[in-house]
């Protein structure tokens, strides 16, 4: 499976060569995440991966023709609509290699919604069809995007309740949400490529796959890190009357640093009252580390500030500059159960009205994080604006009079900043028609006959998407 370039696609464009004017040499197609989406702009990332993953060199042989040919006789029960001879053309003509470009902007970058984000035509008069034969697999961007904005408008709402409650530049808010989703997902592409995205805005993870995919796509050397953690297997097994030693056992296995212990087992207020707050109270203080509790149970916004009074009684609070309380260094809290990008706030915000400052806690998002969007929470789409036929350029577009939000953009595009929209559309950016004198174009060409003419590294794409000081 996913292998063969000619079967990533829909179905129906299968037959599509045949439908455009007779005299068609140019198709061009762009992807937009069209007004009216959940946030207000969108986060660009994942194209590298797309085309170092399925576009790059010759991904056209004949026996993925031979295989195309066979599955499409089968699946429409009629041999001709298949359009081998264009991809024989393709073989035979330029080795196997896809005969298209593709501009996108720079991935990291912050674009308000109903701007271009990539644009992709034929470098081939005779491959007018592959253009948005293609559509199916460049517009799946949609899923790294969106999580990668998701991931980081959590980030700033954890970055607006530290500057309110505790540090006004908090070092370790890379570390403040953690990737859980690798379980939460449908697939190890989907966690590789939707913990990727996340990586990009913070640095803790629990998903593998996300680390693999950004080392070997990416040129990242470590990207995310994590830390001994228990699960609820490794503390029940030793059961109910052995819950003290199992906690015990934690920190003993594991003396300096620092050590995340699921406490909801059994008896969350009796873990941090009388077992971690009384009994191994002494063995926290003392640690040369940190312990980090773990509730995973119960509605967060009733339980987190009655724990963070239990571990304050037992260990001490200080009162920050700002009013807050704050726990006991050696303890801090994290929360894994129920995040996402709707609760995360009222957390933060019933946290701070009982007076606690959220420097205590971190927070850990599984499947809110990877899983809980689609193609329309930021409503990505790619279409055409753009087609010359019998060496007539024409613009095209679509404008249904049933709703107006799908309008589409017409002609050849190009994306650009300027200060003056600013203060005319309410953003730095604008899309405008290709070639518009006083302005530069932010589109890149990083893709064009089978080559990657744009390798980013996530360093850079991590200076991009930081968040403004």
């Amino acid at each position: 499976m996913l292998k063969n370039i000619l079967l990533m696609t829909d179905s129906y464009k299968v037959s599509h060569y045949r439908q455009y004017p007779k005299g068609t040499t140019k198709i061009y197609s762009y992807l937009e995440a069209r007004k009216g989406g959940e946030y207000a702009e969108v986060m660009f990332f994942g194209l590298q991966y797309l085309i170092k993953r399925y576009l790059l060199g010759q991904v056209v042989t004949q026996q993925k023709i031979d295989q195309a040919e066979a599955l499409f006789t089968a699946h429409f029960g009629d041999a001709s609509l298949f359009n081998r001879a264009g991809w024989e053309h393709i073989l035979n003509e330029h080795d196997g290699k896809l005969p298209v470009e593709i501009k996108a902007v720079p991935e990291g970058m912050i674009v308000p919604e109903g701007n271009v984000l990539l644009t992709i035509e034929n470098t081939c008069p005779d491959c007018y069809w592959l253009v948005n034969y293609l559509e199916t697999l460049l517009v799946q961007v949609w899923y790294s995007c969106t999580t990668g904005t998701i991931s980081r408008e959590m980030k700033k709402l954890i970055k607006n309740a530290l500057v309110k409650s505790g540090t006004d530049t908090p070092e370790n808010l890379a570390f403040k949400l953690h990737d859980f989703g690798y379980r939460g997902v449908s697939s190890s592409e989907s966690a590789a490529i939707g913990g990727a995205a996340h990586l990009v805005n913070f640095m803790g993870t629990d998903t593998l796959a996300a680390i693999e995919m950004l080392m070997e796509y990416y040129g990242a050397t470590m990207p995310g890190f994590s830390i001994p953690a228990a699960e609820h297997s490794t503390i029940t097994t030793w059961g109910e009357e052995g819950e003290e030693a199992a906690y015990r056992n934690m920190l003993d296995q594991y003396p300096t640093g620092l050590v995340a212990v699921v406490s909801d087992s059994w008896d969350i207020r009796n873990a941090v009252e009388n077992i971690w707050g009384d009994r191994l109270r002494n063995k926290i203080i003392f640690r040369d580390g940190v312990l980090i509790i773990r509730p995973d149970s119960g509605d967060p916004i009733k339980i987190l500030p009655e724990l963070f009074e239990s571990i304050g009684r037992r260990f001490g609070t200080t009162t920050n500059e700002k009013g807050y309380k704050e726990l006991h260094k050696k303890v801090r809290v994290i929360q894994g159960d129920g995040i996402n990008r709707r609760s995360l706030g009222k957390i933060l915000d019933a946290l701070m009205e009982h007076g606690w400052s959220v420097d205590g806690i971190a927070f850990g998002s599984g499947g809110g994080l990877l899983q809980n969007c689609d193609r329309d929470t930021q409503r990505f789409a790619m279409k055409c604006s753009y087609a010359e036929v019998n060496g007539v350029g024409r613009d095209v577009y679509k404008q249904p009079a049933t709703d107006k939000t799908k309008n589409s953009k017409r002609g050849r595009l190009m994306l650009v900043e300027n200060a003056i929209f600013e203060t005319t559309h309410g953003s730095r950016f604008a899309t405008l028609p290709e070639g518009t004198k006083g302005f530069t174009d932010i589109l890149v060409t990083v893709f064009r006959d089978g080559e990657l003419l744009c390798d980013q590294t996530l360093d850079e794409i991590r200076v991009r998407a930081a968040i403004a000081s």
